[in-house]
């Protein structure tokens, strides 16, 4: 996204949905966030899941770039609507949750794209692995609610080896292949809700 003015007066009836609000602190709001996730099964399937319990922040700078985000995930509320298969991605063969039960995301750099989107470069650590990782977000827009609170929405996208993050449990098929595929979607629809000063 390129860098626009900001807002200078982000409650007022002049508002710009499109334009990123004055600089603040925003958190996610977990009623109105999905972080989900699709992976292949059998090679030619796809299983989506999501986590149930997270909590995220992002703060917005004066000057866009320097912009920050930063997410905790609790890997033991993850859902694919199968709960042997739930039981088996908190186990010891992937999150191992009891001995590792967060997992945590940081931002480092703000890249402007174009219209309203970004690259944000970031770190994204499970069980005892951290990696960087590149996600593509867009900004969705702003707005006041019923209630007089300022939101913004983004959707961001990325794709991680989940071997990177010591996930690497798997299991050969007999006509080739495997069982469970390396790359993982990840893909966020968040909606954030500005602190009060």
């Amino acid at each position: 996204m390129t860098t626009t003015t900001v807002n200078p007066e982000p409650d007022g009836p002049a508002l710009d949905a499109l334009r990123l609000p004055a600089a603040g602190t925003f958190t996610v709001d977990p009623v109105h966030t999905s972080i989900g996730f699709i992976a292949r099964h059998l090679m030619v399937a796809k299983v989506r899941g999501h986590f149930t319990d997270f909590t995220g922040s992002i703060a917005i700078a004066d000057d866009p770039v320097l912009s920050a985000a930063e997410a905790t995930i609790l890997t033991a509320s993850i859902d694919t609507s199968g709960a042997q298969r739930d039981a088996h991605l908190r186990s010891p063969d992937f999150f191992d949750s009891d001995r590792y039960p967060a997992m945590t995301f940081r931002s480092t750099a703000v890249v402007p794209r174009v219209a309203h989107r970004y690259t944000i470069l970031g770190e994204l650590t499970i069980k005892d692995q951290t990696r960087s990782v590149q996600l593509d977000v867009e900004f969705n827009g702003q707005v006041i609610d019923p209630g007089g609170q300022q939101r913004i929405a983004v959707t961001a996208t990325a794709e991680i080896d989940r071997r990177d993050f010591g996930l690497t449990w798997n299991a050969p098929l007999e006509g080739g292949g495997l069982m469970v595929g390396n790359t993982i979607k990840i893909e966020i629809e968040a909606e954030a809700v500005r602190l009060s000063s």
